[in-house]
């Protein structure tokens, strides 16, 4: 009845995911063979910060957007108490109702304990359901979105582990038929498990700190759209980040953060076995499962690096580049922005600028963050005269 529309759908959902190649095709002697998975919009890095410094995030210096990256980092934020609203145009450049909005906080009950939340919610716009002859059935508004819940301890000054646990939803075309089948919402649940280590050094007699983390994510349920039996793995994900800091003077600091990520989902095959493994098989066969072996997998690695300048902890210059192999999505592009801290909230900006021939959804895109510091809140009701 309505083919035509749902094939559209399909298409322009699967453009603005971070899968944007099929396994069929081939460049030059490679063959292109892209790890798929359902709900992408899991790995879409909601902070303007770090999609200033390439994406990358899992060992930068702690904010309110930790949860996202690595929720061990929350209790090692300076602030009790911090929030975080994000906006990202997504495919602006075809079109201009689709997007990923996200807000998250987190608060610290004592020195050695934090809890987060946050959500997530992406909107893939409006859709216009038709009949074989072009006839008006229904408009339609697919979307998707994520509910985190966060403890992050200490277990040393230095060391510290993070556990999130998330409510997945996925309403793509919800009560339509198709070849006798009816969809339904997706649904999932999952889990995050990280660590964090940070300590404090001095390099050329300037104060400086390293920071390592590593984040499990997305581990849970595989997700259907149907009564099928037939389901598909979610975007769990293994990351390991680091990051370097240096206080040049009182006023300019400097910090280099390098992520690498790989997905711990199945590599697709010619037979297609890899989407009957359980989640637990596929996570530990993920890193041996490529059919061109060891190279393959290694080719599955995805880069984010970037540099981060302050200036008096006010302003804030980044610059970062993120690479994914061509045969694995080809996405490559450098990315900039700038921060700025006022007293009671900051805001940043960034800007992405692709390398490669292969589109990004967010191609000359400017996306932005705010962030409330709720202590800056406090002191200035404090400083407030009294009245009678």
């Amino acid at each position: 009845m309505f083919k035509h529309s749902l094939k559209t759908f399909l298409v322009l959902f699967v453009l603005s995911t971070t899968t944007l190649y099929s396994s069929a095709q081939t460049a030059g002697e490679d063959i292109l063979n892209t790890v798929n998975t359902a709900v992408p919009f899991l790995r879409i890095p909601p902070d303007a910060r770090s999609g200033a410094l390439g994406d990358a995030g899992i060992a930068l210096s702690p904010d309110a957007n930790a949860l996202f990256f690595n929720p061990a980092k929350l209790v090692f934020n300076e602030k009790p108490l911090g929030l975080s609203v994000s906006y990202t145009p997504w495919l602006r450049e075809l079109v201009n109702d689709i997007y990923l909005a996200h807000i998250g906080g987190y608060y610290k009950l004592d020195k050695l304990q934090a809890i987060g939340a946050s959500i997530r919610y992406f909107s893939l716009g409006n859709i216009t359901f038709t009949d074989a002859s072009g006839g008006f059935i229904q408009d339609f508004r697919p979307n998707e979105f994520a509910v985190d819940l966060a403890y992050s301890r200490k277990l040393s000054d230095n060391f510290g582990v993070g556990l999130v646990l998330k409510f997945i939803y996925s309403n793509l075309a919800t009560g339509q038929n198709v070849s006798g089948v009816t969809i339904k919402p997706g649904t999932s649940a999952a889990a995050d498990i990280s660590a964090y280590y940070e300590k404090e050094v001095e390099v050329s007699d300037r104060d400086a700190k390293i920071a390592f983390g590593v984040n499990i994510s997305n581990v849970g349920a595989k997700i259907t759209y149907t009564e099928s039996a037939e389901k598909d793995f979610i975007p769990a994900n293994l990351g390991i980040g680091g990051a370097f800091i240096m206080n040049l003077d009182d006023a300019n600091q400097l910090q280099f953060v390098l992520d690498l990520n790989k997905l711990l989902v199945p590599t697709p095959d010619s037979t297609g076995s890899h989407r009957e493994l359980g989640v637990a098989a596929s996570i530990l066969g993920s890193f041996t499962d490529a059919p061109d072996g060891a190279k393959e997998e290694f080719r599955e690695i995805m880069y984010s690096t970037g540099l981060e300048y302050w200036y008096d902890q006010k302003f804030a210059i980044r610059a970062g580049y993120f690479y994914e192999h061509g045969t694995k999505g080809a996405r490559q592009f450098f990315s900039a922005g700038l921060g700025l801290k006022y007293s009671v909230f900051g805001l940043n900006f960034s800007y992405l600028v692709p390398t490669s021939a292969q589109r990004h959804p967010l191609d000359n895109t400017l996306r932005f963050t705010l962030l409330f510091d709720f202590d800056a809140f406090k002191a200035e009701g404090e400083d407030k005269p009294k009245t009678m």
